[in-house]
């Protein structure tokens, strides 16, 4: 029975149970951060998805660092203005809204 390729596969398929460890919190940090957008926002779950999507591709940040920003936005009610514009310009083209917390407007 050859080792080496026993312990290239072993390594291997550590790697894939690394990977698929973090998909899984990365898929809730995710699905978090779509229930705070229908929660706020006040749309549906499938917009919600559409509007984190989108505050990504324009703000050209991961879609799960930007959901990470607004679980922490949840907790401690600070967001970079960068995200807070985005998601509020998002949240508008699905429906009226603006995001608590966030300055009048004018």
């Amino acid at each position: 029975m050859p080792t080496d390729g026993g312990s290239e596969r072993i390594f291997e398929l550590q790697e894939e149970v690394q990977q698929l460890k973090e998909a899984v919190v990365s898929h809730a940090v995710v699905d978090q951060a779509i229930g705070m957008i229908v929660a706020l926002g006040r749309v549906s779950p499938d917009q919600g998805w559409a509007v984190l999507k989108d505050v990504s591709q324009h703000t050209n940040i991961k879609l799960r660092s930007v959901a990470e920003l607004i679980l922490v936005w949840g907790r401690t009610g600070a967001m970079p203005r960068e995200i807070r514009t985005a998601l509020e310009d998002a949240l508008d083209r699905v429906g009226p809204t603006q995001v608590p917390g966030a300055p009048p407007e004018r």
